[in-house]
């Protein structure tokens, strides 16, 4: 293997390594009984969506979350009535026997807060909107302006550290990347830099009391800027001498398929990364649904081997693309695989009934026998391999067939069909595609001096026999960008053995952690046969989906309730879904409250968002449009306005 000098460079300034799994080693926080950090396991937690003043119904909602492995339940505090009815809650849960330490979710009400932080084991507050109540007025703050709103939320934050230190209750500062404040918003703008920053001010004033029983998170509906508000948040923290825990999570990931994709793609390239202490997949379903997604994250990685070190030996080293901010890796076109093109689709139908051309329409081709033509829908896969199987039928004028070499040379007709070499065929045989061979590459064992022997045709197919297959395919295109060689790369990986639901969790792990940095020009996911075509298809297409970097599908930024939720959000958003899901690349924001509203839609289109019983406020981006609607005119206002903007696009039937 002739790529060490790559290997050494692959240190950067947010994880202990980047060519081994080594999880970063933080401080340990006391939660109760349940300490977070350290040496101790990733804990599993999620959020209640009952009325918090509903005693009963939020005890026994929390008793189910514990028992599908909640390990901290968080519950919604939105003002001082709710803080108060903790103390009837947790009372309840002890006279139950249930010891989980449960955690008050704060937003505007610091007097809550405080209030809350004397009856449970921990409390999160939000520092986009614990002192700041404006929203968007984009004001220029002098330097004497911005450190006297300093002073000023240091004199308000103050108490509630104070109260924590007295009660030893611990407390998770978290950032959401749609709620910065307008100073905040001055300064670094809607950014991942921002984002650190709103957490950095209220950090420093808790090392300033001597308060250090913290832990932060980074949260954005956008998998992008949550992967780099996470890494940049570590980068600071370091360069200051700290080391808090990270609860990670992917805000309003949504329900479903979409939410369980979307949700791995940004914790799991995390995890990767060996960073994370908790982890809250937010999804728009009961939240006792959320914990097992969580722990099947989770337990992936106490599986691994692991090389840990502390914050006092990381060490800062160049890389050759940066991961704090998003860039492709630059790549030359190969027929419609790398340069500009969005990445492909590859799927192996080589155990499909080849006399059958029906089976396409689970990779996206619907036949049409009468007409003898193909429908084509918005997640049609690109390429198809047959490895060694010849079909009986014509396929889609523009679905490239691949065959292995000694098959594909051996065909009489070869329009739209290409050949798939191993590394060694390729170099050993003279004949070739003149549009398009792909070859085979193993990550964990190659030859950079035979990669740079192919010639502008070639797309390497990238293969891994490692255990941390993402770790060595990610070395593999730093050696790429290191020799300045630009041959597309679409990625393979294997999963023989897992279920459906485990399959789309470490496919999206190990695919959106190299697509989140720019790597990947494609994507060929394998499975076991009591795997569908279907899945496989629709995973490969939510994956880069989920990484931003192929949309296919409308794209819903939906909250996962909670007690402030002002209508039945499950419902709505299955409502919402099914007038508006054709609407391919619009992004629609569907938030229970006002706090996750304007702030949580910040990557969104459009949103609809409960602001009292019954009523709702539509907005275009961040631009209030319609408010007080009620519900039942809403969605169509919402179409409306989407009609309004030339965004709407008539439903068209998919045979």
């Amino acid at each position: 293997m002739e790529n060490t000098t790559a290997k050494q460079l692959l240190t950067g300034g947010y994880c202990n390594s980047l060519d081994q799994y080594s999880r970063f080693v933080t401080r340990e926080v006391k939660i109760g009984d349940v300490p977070m950090g350290g040496n101790n396991p990733i804990r599993i937690q999620s959020m209640t969506t009952t009325d918090t003043m509903d005693t009963i119904g939020t005890v026994e909602q929390t008793i189910r979350m514990v028992e599908s492995g909640c390990e901290y339940v968080r519950i919604t505090a939105p003002s001082m009535k709710e803080a108060e009815n903790l103390a009837q809650i947790k009372k309840e849960l002890r006279y139950r026997g249930y010891n989980v330490p449960l955690v008050a979710d704060i937003h505007f009400t610091p007097n809550a807060a405080e209030s809350a932080a004397r009856i449970v084991e921990k409390v999160r507050i939000n520092p986009g909107n614990y002192a700041d109540k404006k929203r968007f007025e984009n004001i220029d703050y002098t330097t004497d302006a911005y450190n006297a709103e300093l002073s000023r939320i240091y004199k308000k934050f103050a108490p509630l550290v104070k109260i924590c230190k007295e009660y030893g209750t611990a407390m998770r500062i978290g950032t959401n990347h749609g709620s910065l404040s307008d100073r905040i918003m001055s300064q670094y703008g809607d950014t991942p830099r921002g984002m650190v920053e709103s957490a950095m001010e209220f950090i420093r004033i808790c090392e300033d009391l001597n308060y250090y029983n913290l832990v932060i998170s980074m949260k954005a509906s956008n998998t992008q800027v949550m992967v780099q508000a996470y890494r940049l948040l570590v980068e600071t923290m370091v360069k200051e001498g700290m080391n808090y825990p990270l609860h990670l999570g992917v805000t309003e990931a949504g329900d479903g398929e979409d939410g369980r994709i979307k949700s791995a793609v940004g914790i799991g390239t995390l995890l990767e990364d060996g960073l994370g202490d908790t982890i809250r997949v937010s999804l728009t379903e009961d939240p006792e649904f959320e914990a097992p997604v969580a722990k099947a994250l989770a337990d992936r990685y106490s599986q691994r081997n692991q090389h840990t070190s502390s914050a006092e030996n990381f060490k800062l080293k160049d890389l050759p693309y940066s991961p704090y901010a998003y860039s492709r890796r630059n790549t030359h076109a190969v027929q419609h695989v790398g340069g500009h093109f969005h990445p492909v689709v590859m799927l192996d139908v080589s155990g499909e009934n080849l006399k059958d051309p029906f089976f396409l329409k689970e990779a996206g081709y619907s036949y049409q026998a009468m007409l003898d033509k193909y429908n084509m829908a918005d997640q049609a896969c690109d390429l198809v391999y047959l490895g060694d199987e010849l079909p009986s039928f014509t396929f889609p004028g523009n679905l490239a067939q691949i065959y292995n070499y000694n098959t594909w040379n051996k065909l009489k007709d070869k329009q739209n069909c290409f050949p798939l070499f191993t590394l060694d065929e390729y170099l050993e045989n003279s004949i070739h595609d003149s549009l398009l061979n792909l070859v085979s590459v193993n990550a964990a064992d190659f030859d950079l001096s035979k990669l740079t022997t192919l010639d502008e045709t070639a797309v390497i197919i990238l293969e891994s026999s490692a255990t941390d297959h993402m770790t060595v395919q990610r070395l593999f295109f730093t050696s790429l960008l290191n020799a300045g060689l630009t041959f597309p790369v679409i990625i393979k990986r294997s999963y023989p053995a897992l279920d459906a639901d485990t399959l789309q969790l470490y496919a999206a792990t190990d695919l959106g952690a190299l697509f989140t940095d720019g790597f990947g020009d494609g994507v060929w996911l394998n499975a076991g046969d009591d795997i569908s075509l279907s899945l496989i298809n629709s995973t490969s297409f939510g994956i880069l989906q989920a990484t931003r970097t192929r949309i296919s599908k409308t794209e819903y930024i939906s909250c996962p309730s909670c007690g402030r939720t002002l209508f039945d959000l499950q419902e709505t958003t299955q409502q919402i879904r099914s007038r508006t899901d054709h609407l391919k690349g619009i992004k629609i924001g569907i938030m229970g409250c006002i706090v996750n509203g304007p702030g949580e839609m910040a990557d969104a289109d459009y949103g609809y968002v409960g602001t009292g019983p019954g009523k709702i406020t539509l907005y275009r981006g961040k631009e209030v449009v319609k408010k007080n609607v009620d519900s039942a005119n809403a969605l169509d206002d919402l179409i409306g306005l989407i009609r309004e903007d030339g965004n709407w696009i008539e439903t068209r039937e998919i045979h």
